[in-house]
């Protein structure tokens, strides 16, 4: 392909980029429409350029999920991290394999695509769960924890398949696996705890640009080892290159050199997955089974973790929202569909079906997962069944006797000064959080904290928010801040409330529901700012020791 022709390719897939930003969407969807729209006027043809460019971006992809994983997210919800998470593949590659089966694919086709349909975008939820602020949540944690128990399922399938290659598993090839395997972890071990921290450390970590470059290349060095003499894919090569570097101080400094790169090359795998989607088969009954499939991930995976956590003991809210997590398939399920028609276990037609139930399962659930607290509302009573009569999230926390107290709602940095404050002061108070850690924080400190989700009105209750005197919200969901406010109009006597605003429209929003104060921290800023300044061009040595003071605050 000539320089016009690369660059005709990556104008278009930036359009669709945008277009699927604009539009809210996830913007793989965009470049596997940009990937079709090509292949259709000709622009994408067979190209082992192209595709080797692809595949330097899904083993980068491998190497910075190799590179940021951190089990010791799980210590606190290991327990439903696992169950939940491989509960969820279980059952849902059984009821795909059936259902698949049911539509007149074949044993191994049934196979791909029903794993294919088990896995959900990591890198989705985060973007999404980040922009409601919902990942310090609960639920946002307990899903990203069951979705990267499924990342690692899904690396150990990519491993599997490395051995089946055209053929189907043999003993001989089953124990070659074992020990390839075995060799690989010891060699990951070894590398990651003796010898790469002291190289790096010693040789290339003062200078940033030789520590990006040099991190590239053990990624796609190390992919190519593993890919060659061991005969195992070059994803589970970026895996383990990323695993290796995990424990080096500067893996963060690396992870955020390396995300642009993966993103341009994981654009060029994207456009080319878009191609599969231009068949010569019937377009429509591609289309009806991709229906099927995607009403099954839409509809079925929510359910089955919901079933998983009311059985967990976690009410229903929390149950549904992280139900809602699973309503998509991942860029896992597409790298799959691409290895298995690399062994030739599939067709083209079989991965544009799987393409197909990744646009209309991303396009869907990006706004389900927006939407959640709306759509929860008016299914509430039809999820009782998901809910035991005693949940064990009434375990956090307990009713508040307080009277004419202040209520602080979030006490991650903001909160917890107040706390600090209070404390001190000896002001009666409690504290409503609804993140595990600073829960735990807050009781062994001793404070009275209730663990939950100020949008309940159980949970409202329990911090006897009736009877307070002031309520002040530090976080910056505006829906639960919202929703908040509407339960409390209800009150005879209503609290003074204080709110964080994100930006002037919220603040108006919030005043619009009766708030009695809104505290807008760049306006807050610019005040105190203007209030230093008077002091600084009146009496410096004042000035002086208030900086002083505030430096011994941090």
């Amino acid at each position: 392909m000539d320089f016009t022709s690369v660059s005709i390719i990556i104008a278009v897939a930036a359009t669709f980029g945008l277009l699927a930003k604009i539009l809210k969407q996830p913007i793989i969807v965009g470049y596997l429409l940009a990937g079709f729209i090509l292949a259709a006027a000709g622009l994408i043809k067979e190209s082992e350029a192209l595709s080797s460019l692809g595949k330097i971006g899904v083993t980068l992809l491998l190497f910075l999920l190799g590179l940021e994983m951190d089990i010791r997210q799980f210590p606190f919800l290991g327990k439903i991290a696992l169950l939940t998470g491989v509960g969820q593949i279980v059952f849902t590659s059984l009821l795909g394999f059936i259902l698949a089966g049911l539509l007149g694919f074949g044993a191994i086709t049934s196979i791909y695509i029903a794993i294919s349909l088990t896995f959900s975008s990591t890198i989705i939820m985060v973007k999404l769960l980040s922009e409601k602020q919902d990942l310090d949540s609960l639920y946002g944690k307990i899903s990203i924890s069951f979705l990267l128990v499924q990342d690692f399922v899904a690396v150990g399938i990519l491993l599997a398949l490395s051995s089946l290659g055209k053929g189907g598993f043999a003993g001989e090839e089953a124990l070659t696996l074992l020990i390839k395997a075995g060799i690989l972890i010891f060699i990951v071990s070894i590398l990651s705890k003796k010898i790469i921290p002291g190289i790096i450390e010693k040789t290339i970590a003062s200078s940033s640009e030789l520590l990006f470059i040099s991190s590239i290349a053990w990624a796609l060095g190390f992919a190519s080892l593993v890919a060659g003499p061991f005969g195992l894919t070059l994803e589970i090569g970026g895996f383990l290159a990323g695993i290796t570097l995990s424990t080096l101080p500067e893996h963060i400094q690396i992870a955020s050199k390396t995300r642009p790169l993966r993103d341009f090359f994981l654009t060029i795998f994207f456009l080319l997955l878009g191609k599969e989607l231009l068949v010569s088969e019937p377009i429509f009954p591609l289309l009806l089974n991709a229906s099927v499939f995607s009403l099954f991930v839409l509809l079925g995976n929510p359910l089955i973790v919901m079933i998983i956590m009311g059985l967990m003991g976690y009410r229903k809210k929390t149950s549904f929202l992280a139900g809602l997590t699973v309503a998509q398939i991942s860029e896992f399920s597409f790298i799959l569909m691409s290895v298995g028609l690399g062994f030739s276990h599939v067709t083209e037609a079989d991965v544009a079906t799987v393409v197909i139930v990744g646009i209309i399962t991303m396009v869907t659930s990006t706004y389900l997962i927006l939407g959640a607290d709306k759509i929860y509302k008016k299914v509430e009573k039809m999820l009782s069944i998901f809910e035991k009569r005693f949940p064990n999230e009434k375990k956090f926390g307990k009713q508040s006797e307080n009277k004419n107290h202040i209520v602080i709602i979030g006490c991650d940095k903001t909160g917890s000064r107040l706390v600090k404050y209070l404390t001190s002061k000896k002001i009666k108070f409690n504290v409503i959080d609804y993140d595990p850690k600073v829960f735990s924080r807050l009781l062994s400190d001793g404070v009275e904290v209730i663990f939950g989700d100020i949008a309940d009105e159980e949970i409202v209750k329990a911090a006897n928010i009736s009877e307070a005197s002031l309520v002040i919200s530090t976080i910056n969901n505006l829906n639960d801040n919202l929703a908040f406010l509407d339960i409390i109009k209800s009150f005879p006597k209503k609290p003074f409330t204080i709110f964080t605003a994100m930006g002037k429209e919220e603040g108006k929003k919030l005043y619009e529901n009766a708030a009695d104060y809104a505290v807008i921290p760049d306006f807050v800023a610019a005040d105190f700012i203007k209030h230093l300044i008077v002091i600084y061009l009146k009496k410096k040595s004042k000035f002086k020791s208030l900086a002083r003071l505030n430096k011994e605050n941090f």
